[in-house]
Order: C-alpha cells, then sequence, then structure tokens
C-alpha cells in the first residue's frame, strides 16, 4: 500500500530515547518495539483528570544532563524535550500519524501524553485521583439534571430527573423515567458518599431511593413479592405507568436483569443508612426472584425442572417464563437462562447485601438468618453454575446464553455465538471476589470446628481464583488491545480459518467493558495465588486499561463519560451514543469503576505510603440495629485493618482493628461514621514502616 496515512494511537513504555536522531522507542503490551519519531509539532502534557486543567510538572533535566546528552544539541528544543519528557521506563500514551508507502512504514508523534510528572508513577494511582473523579462526576449529573438545588427532595426526582438527555446534559424528546437506570444512578451518588462523604451526594441519594420505592415498586397483595416497572412517561395530561420492559430485547417481559439492577442502588444506599424500609423492598424482590425465576423442581409444574440457575425472563401477564408472549422472532425468551439471569446478581446486589448483613448486625441477628443463609445459597449456586456451565472447551470466550436444561443456545437475537469481552472479564473479577469471600467464610467454619464444611470452601476458592486468572489471561491475548490498552466489544466465539476471532461489528470499545477489564486486573494483581511474572502481567494490562480510560473515555468538555469509543479512542457520538443519561449508562459502571479502583489501587499496588483509605457512612436508626459492618469489599482476609474510627468529627478508640462491625450503642442517629482502613502488608510495606515515614499528629480520642 502506498500514500495511505492514518491517525493512530500507541500506548507503551519508552525503552530508548535517542534524542540526537529525534526518536525513541517504544515498547508496547505484546511486546512489538514501534520507533517513533519526533516532529517540530510534537507536543507533550501529562493525563488530566476530569475537569482538570494543565497538570505538567515534569522537572527541566539538570545543565549536566544536557551536556552529558546532548552536547552541542543542548539549544535543539526537541531534543531537549525528549530528554526531559521521554525517560526510558515511563508510561505514555502516543497520538500520531502512521505513513506507509510500499515498505516504508514510519510513525511521526503529534501529542504524548504522560502518565503523570514522575517518571516511575500514575496520575490515576495517586490518593486522590478517584475521589477526584467520582465527586466531579457526581456534581455535573446534579447540576444538569437539578441546577443548583443541594437538599433534595422526593419531588425533585418526580418532576425533574429525565433518563435522555443529550452529549451537553439538555433536554431530549424523551422524557421519560426507567427505573433500572434510576436506581444505578442511586449506585452513583451512594458510592460517591461512601467515597467522599459529599452530602449533597447523599441528600439526592435518599430522595432517589424514596422515589424509586414509591413510583416504581409493585407490592403484591400479602408484601410477601416485590416486582419493578420499567419505567414512567409523562404527558402533559398525566404521567402513565409502563411495567413491561420497553427494550427490543425483552419485549412483554420482567426482564430479571431489569428487576436485579433495580436492586444496585438500593443496596448501595443501603450501606451507607442501613434503613429497614429499603431493606425490605429488596427482600420482597429476593423472594419474588426465588419463586418466579428460579428453576427449582416443582412437581406440578414442568416448566421448572430443577437444572438450577434463574430464568431471564417472565410475562408481565401470566407471570411465567414459559409464556408465549416471550417469543419475540429472533428474540426468543422462552424458558432461558443467560448470563445476565445468573452472573449479575453477584456485583449488582448480592455483594454489597452480604457486605451489609454479614456478619449479622446485633438487633437483627435472629430476625435475618433465614435471609442471610438465602443469600449465601443465591451466590453459592450462581457462582457454580458460572464455573460448570459458562466455561467451555468450543471457544476460550465463555457462553453467555442456555436453554432451561443449560444446553448453548446460539441463535439468539444479536449475539449468536458471539461473546462480549467485558462480559468475560467482569466474570473474572467477580470470580476473584467470591474467591476473597470463600476464603474468609473457611477462616469463620474453621474458628467453629466445622472443618468439612471449610474444606467445601476452600476447594470452590481455588476454582475461581483458578477460572478467574485462566479467563484473564485469554482475555489478553484475545480481548485486550495490545497497541493502545482498553479492551473491544463483541468477537466472534470461533475462529476463523487464520485463527482470527473477528470483530462482530467493528473495533469499538464501550465505556462499561472497560470498567470490568480495569478492576478484573487490578484485583487479579494480588490475588491468592499468583505468581510473580502474572502478577506483574496483570499489573500491565490494568494500568493500560486504566489509561485509556482517563484519557479517552472523560468528555472533558461537558465532565461525563462517552459511551464508545473508536479503536483509537475518539468518541462516538452519533445517535444512542450521544444519549448522556441513557439505558445502562446513568451513574453505575463509571461510579463503580470510581469507587473499587480507588479501593483496589490503595489494597493491591503497594506505594508504602499513603496507601489508607476511608468510606463514610450514616445509619438511620442506630438504636434498631446495634452495629454497622462497614468491610469495603471481598477482600482476602488478614489483607486490611482498620486504622482509625471517627464519628461526627471526634476519634473514637477501637477495640479490634481486624473486626470489620461498628458498635454503635450510644451513638445518636444519622451520624456521620468515618472508617480509615490500612492495608495489612509485610516486611518493608508493613504498618509499622509505613507509620515511619508518616508525619505525626495529636488526635482527640475517646473511647465509645
Amino acid at each position: 500500500m502506498n500514500s495511505v496515512f492514518q491517525t493512530m494511537t500507541l500506548t507503551g513504555s519508552v525503552t530508548a530515547a535517542q534524542p540526537k536522531q529525534y526518536r525513541f522507542e517504544l515498547t508496547l503490551l505484546n511486546g512489538d518495539k514501534i520507533n517513533v519519531r519526533i516532529s517540530p509539532t510534537t507536543y507533550y502534557e501529562v493525563l488530566r483528570n476530569v475537569g482538570d486543567e494543565w497538570r505538567d510538572r515534569v522537572p527541566e533535566p539538570s545543565a549536566d544532563e544536557i551536556q552529558s546528552q546532548l552536547g552541542d544539541g543542548g539549544s535543539d528544543p526537541r531534543q531537549r524535550d525528549i530528554l526531559k519528557y521521554l525517560t526510558p521506563g515511563r508510561m505514555v500514551s502516543v497520538i500520531g500519524i502512521l505513513a506507509q508507502n510500499g515498505e516504508k512504514r514510519n510513525f511521526d508523534a503529534r501529542r504524548v501524553v504522560l502518565m503523570h510528572s514522575r517518571a516511575s508513577e500514575h496520575g490515576f494511582e495517586d490518593t486522590h485521583w478517584w475521589l477526584q473523579q467520582v465527586n466531579t462526576l457526581t456534581e455535573q449529573w446534579l447540576d444538569v439534571l437539578f441546577n443548583d438545588t443541594r437538599e433534595f427532595t422526593i419531588n425533585d426526582f418526580a418532576e425533574r430527573y429525565r433518563t435522555n438527555l443529550n452529549i451537553l446534559g439538555g433536554k431530549t424528546d424523551d422524557a421519560g423515567q426507567e427505573c433500572a437506570t434510576m436506581s444505578r444512578f442511586l449506585y452513583g451518588l451512594s458510592s460517591s458518599y461512601l467515597l467522599t462523604g459529599n452530602e449533597r451526594a447523599l441528600s439526592a441519594a435518599r430522595a432517589c431511593a424514596e422515589y424509586l420505592v414509591s413510583a416504581f415498586s409493585i407490592v403484591s397483595h400479602d408484601r410477601r413479592y416485590c416486582f419493578w416497572k420499567f419505567g414512567r412517561r409523562r404527558s402533559e395530561a398525566s404521567v402513565r405507568d409502563i411495567v413491561p420492559s420497553q427494550n427490543l430485547d425483552d419485549r412483554n417481559s420482567y426482564a430479571l436483569y431489569e428487576q436485579i439492577y433495580a436492586l444496585s442502588g438500593l443496596t448501595q444506599y443501603y450501606r451507607i443508612t442501613q434503613d429497614t424500609k429499603i431493606l425490605s423492598y429488596i427482600q420482597m424482590t429476593i423472594e419474588a426472584f426465588q419463586d418466579f425465576y428460579y428453576d427449582r423442581k416443582r412437581d406440578d409444574d414442568p416448566a421448572f425442572s430443577g437444572k438450577g440457575g434463574y430464568f431471564s425472563h417472565i410475562d408481565t401477564v401470566s407471570m411465567r417464563p414459559d409464556s408465549p408472549a416471550l417469543a419475540n422472532g429472533a428474540y426468543d425468551n422462552v424458558l432461558k437462562k443467560n448470563w445476565n439471569s445468573i452472573g449479575d446478581h453477584i456485583p449488582a446486589y448480592m455483594v454489597n447485601l452480604l457486605l451489609a448483613i454479614d456478619p449479622l448486625p446485633e438487633g437483627k441477628q435472629d430476625e435475618w438468618k433465614k435471609f442471610r443463609q438465602l443469600c449465601w445459597q443465591i451466590m453459592d449456586e450462581c457462582v457454580e453454575n458460572i464455573l460448570d456451565h459458562f466455561f467451555t472447551d468450543d471457544s476460550p470466550f465463555v457462553n453467555e446464553r442456555f436453554t432451561a436444561d443449560w444446553k448453548q443456545d446460539l441463535t439468539w437475537g444479536w449475539q449468536q455465538n458471539r461473546g462480549i469481552v467485558g462480559h468475560n472479564l467482569k466474570i473474572s473479577w467477580n470470580l476473584t471476589r467470591c474467591g476473597n469471600y470463600y476464603l474468609s467464610r473457611s477462616r469463620e467454619l474453621r474458628a467453629d470446628r466445622l472443618d468439612a464444611e471449610a474444606a467445601k470452601y476452600d476447594q470452590l476458592a481455588a476454582r475461581c481464583f483458578a477460572k478467574a486468572s485462566e479467563l484473564a489471561e485469554k482475555m489478553d491475548k484475545l480481548g485486550v488491545d495490545q497497541a493502545r490498552g482498553g479492551i473491544w466489544d463483541a468477537v466472534e466465539r470461533k475462529a476463523n480459518e487464520d485463527g482470527v476471532h473477528e470483530f462482530a461489528w467493528g473495533s469499538t470499545k464501550d465505556f462499561w467493558q472497560q470498567e470490568q477489564a480495569i478492576l478484573a486486573y487490578y484485583i487479579l494483581h494480588n490475588a491468592p495465588g499468583q505468581t510473580p511474572p502474572r502478577s506483574q502481567r496483570f499489573l500491565e494490562l490494568a494500568r493500560a486499561c486504566t489509561s485509556f480510560w482517563n484519557l479517552f473515555f472523560i468528555d472533558q468538555d461537558n465532565r461525563k463519560i462517552f459511551f464508545r469509543t473508536d479503536e483509537n479512542g475518539r468518541p462516538i457520538i452519533e445517535g444512542q451514543y450521544g444519549i448522556q443519561g441513557g439505558h445502562a449508562i446513568a451513574g453505575y459502571h463509571a461510579f463503580e469503576l470510581n469507587f473499587l479502583a480507588h479501593i483496589y489501587i490503595r489494597m493491591y499496588v503497594s506505594k508504602r505510603t499513603d496507601d489508607n483509605f476511608s468510606l463514610v457512612f450514616k445509619p438511620v436508626d442506630n438504636q434498631t440495629i446495634c452495629t454497622l459492618n462497614v468491610l469495603p469489599d471481598f477482600v482476602p482476609p488478614g489483607s486490611v485493618k482498620i486504622h482509625s474510627l471517627r464519628i461526627n468529627g471526634i476519634d473514637r478508640q477501637l477495640f479490634d482493628s481486624e473486626k470489620f462491625t461498628i458498635d454503635l450503642k450510644g451513638v445518636p442517629n444519622n451520624s456521620k461514621v468515618e472508617v480509615e482502613f490500612r492495608p495489612i502488608r509485610s516486611g518493608a510495606d508493613s504498618a509499622e514502616e509505613i507509620d515511619k515515614s508518616r508525619p505525626t499528629a495529636t488526635r482527640l480520642t475517646t473511647t465509645i
């Protein structure tokens, strides 16, 4: 090919610099070495967070460095910039022009983005990074929807919340409110408060939760079950409730994944407040999952064969998974099971629910034993179903769709026999979390001398870690963009005659899938049983994906997140991809990334100092529930402890820093509970060594 020019992004590490030749060598994720030319118009910058101004604080090279490296060329600005910015070992993203003329090929840099002003560091691993991002995104969402409102009421959400906004945050022709999307927004508001203690976020979360349960819940006559409406639409005359899903994939149904995501925000909000009214709706919804979707054997009903797992849809009229109304042409949902109906229970609500109720809070221990047992059962079976049915020999990608008896369904709708890279990494990430939890359960069971049951959870944890690592390694080869970072979207599960898994549609990248990759590779970096080479590789992948997120998915002009980019990071904003608050985007995956990336980086990527992190809670009724569970996520046992506790601004003394249950007796309702955590490390990274590097401070301490 001759006279072919294209703009291209490349991300990697600088492995050599040749200032006098105006070149440097860039090594990509796959080990390829690219010779990059620096032109007179090449410029340099340091990675910016959302809302940031220019961040370049790279020190100038010393006179001795200039003389030894450049000699008489020290006055050439291009050579000085190469010496200054392109230090070997530094991670950079380069946006440039690839020119090809026959066998001759050159890559000329135009924009070089450094990950930090210090060569060995990455801005997105600094202590403030994700706190700033989540707070800025929160404030922007609230400003867009509610202008300058600081204290929120249920009426604010009833009158002013809209699911669909244009790319600038303005109104569209669609004034609808979608329940599952609003709950995702509630998740984001709650996560923002947990990380930052921003009272505006909590006020909005409180009003959002109240509006969700009052406007969208459908409670059965006996108050045993709760289902959730798809949405509401306002006209000039009235507001119309919409019960069945309006998505093409899910017509005429209560789609289970939408019911699941109705719980995502409520559960994260419950972690903050311990509001039992909210928990009652969570409990009623889970009861509906068990009695209407769960495939357990029923002698009087052949549709439920007892094969386990959850059906993906039920008819909103007959309330059955075998209704002919679910056969929507290519989107046949009659007696089907899929990734969303099985796996989404775990990250959407179950992890956060168990973090809140296990150990059973004092005041509810006898009352909630049966409920906790049900939660254990759901999570265990979902994990076992993933391990037993999703991994197949016909492809390195998991299978995502099934018939009632767990046979592969390779004819459904748009998916056919295609894999979604983000789903594969979401499974990897959540199997790792569950493995951590099972190790903790095993430890507790052994303490109670229940060795046989403990051994069962040890084995289940080992299976989780093994499959999580195996899948993450496969996605390294098949799902990660080795040239630029980030992960691809949809690919064919079967390779073509050349051994390539083709893109199903385009070489695009979606925001929610980047989140799955970042969290999977950060948590696996320090997962139990990792070898040093694999651990280092996972960290390298985490950083490559995180750099792509922060460089290309952040809309700096509008302080929001783009839904989709092309392979090089240019945003795609045509049609539905320009909708700021559209279905599935509003306030969930980006905020979940902010929340957990902050925790995982502090927990698993040692900087040897300043690894502490904090969460903020505000329980509403400390008399009914007298203890508060504060463990930040499912983490390996013995990997973190509570460093300090502050209630309403006053430090409180802890009796056991490795028990994550705070005694609230005597604490007024609606008190702000701030918990500071510290990773437990060994050797030079131990808490004692870290303490030596910290400035001393005097604190007011009382006993609780």
